[in-house]
């Protein structure tokens, strides 16, 4: 399958996990693919193991300036953006009684004001049919104790998403959320196997999400085939949030 050949993709938060999944599926597919990371070794790393179609820059997603200055590299090496994954993401437990302003601004920061200001930047190097994705989380729209705060990034990602869509519209580029479940990264591969069957235990379909499930939803919804879909979330999730 090669839907998205001749196409240029920036994924932010692709060195590892879902973002590196997506990054890999998005080259396999035929396109051209910058993906970031905060550390420069696991960066190059990433882009080493997918191959020659891939061109890997450490960055900051937190920061306005690290996120104009890949999308500034990626028009000089290629002119435009076609196809933009927000996948940088931070999730770190807290109750009410632990919350700290720090805590606070660190998840909003990576998850939320690295988002905007990464479409902020990307937008006018998007043409008429350029897609964004953002990946976001089924806990959206759950009670998820003692990750409320992380929710609620995952929550503002939803509605821009849908405000987004409408506003960019009329430039013809769609905007949609992926939402994953839990999901079987290396992240998970350290979680005690208890853990692991309370996780698992609510999916209807009996596991976790795979990251090339993930994935294959992402460039789904990037590619041409979802030419008619803006501002949906496609949740990846077993049937968890779903019946």
């Amino acid at each position: 399958m090669a839907r998205m050949t001749g196409k240029v993709a920036l994924v932010v938060g692709g060195a590892k996990g879902i973002g590196f999944a997506i990054a890999r599926r998005l080259s396999q597919e035929g396109a051209t693919v910058l993906l970031t990371g905060r550390r420069a070794g696991e960066v190059a790393a990433a882009a080493e193991r997918i191959g020659a179609s891939v061109q890997g820059i450490a960055a900051d997603a937190a920061s306005p300036a690290d996120l104009a200055r890949i999308v500034a590299e990626a028009r000089r090496l290629h002119g435009r953006i076609d196809l933009l994954v927000l996948n940088a993401g931070l999730s770190e437990p807290a109750t009410i009684a632990e919350e700290t302003a720090e805590h606070f601004d660190r998840h909003f920061d990576v998850n939320v004001r690295g988002a905007l200001f990464a479409v902020q930047a990307a937008v006018p190097a998007m043409n008429n049919g350029a897609s964004i994705v953002l990946i976001g989380s089924i806990a959206d729209v759950m009670g998820v104790s003692p990750y409320s705060t992380y929710a609620a990034t995952k929550a503002a990602l939803r509605s821009y998403a849908r405000s987004w869509a409408a506003e960019l519209a009329p430039q013809g580029i769609r905007v949609n959320v992926v939402s994953p479940g839990p999901t079987d990264t290396d992240m998970m591969a350290g979680v005690p196997e208890e853990m692991r069957q309370a996780l698992i235990a609510p999916i209807p379909l009996g596991r976790m999400a795979r990251v090339d499930e993930v994935a294959a939803a992402a460039a789904f919804l990037l590619s041409d085939e979802a030419s008619f879909v803006t501002g949906a979330e496609l949740c990846v999730d077993g049937g968890m949030r779903q019946v």
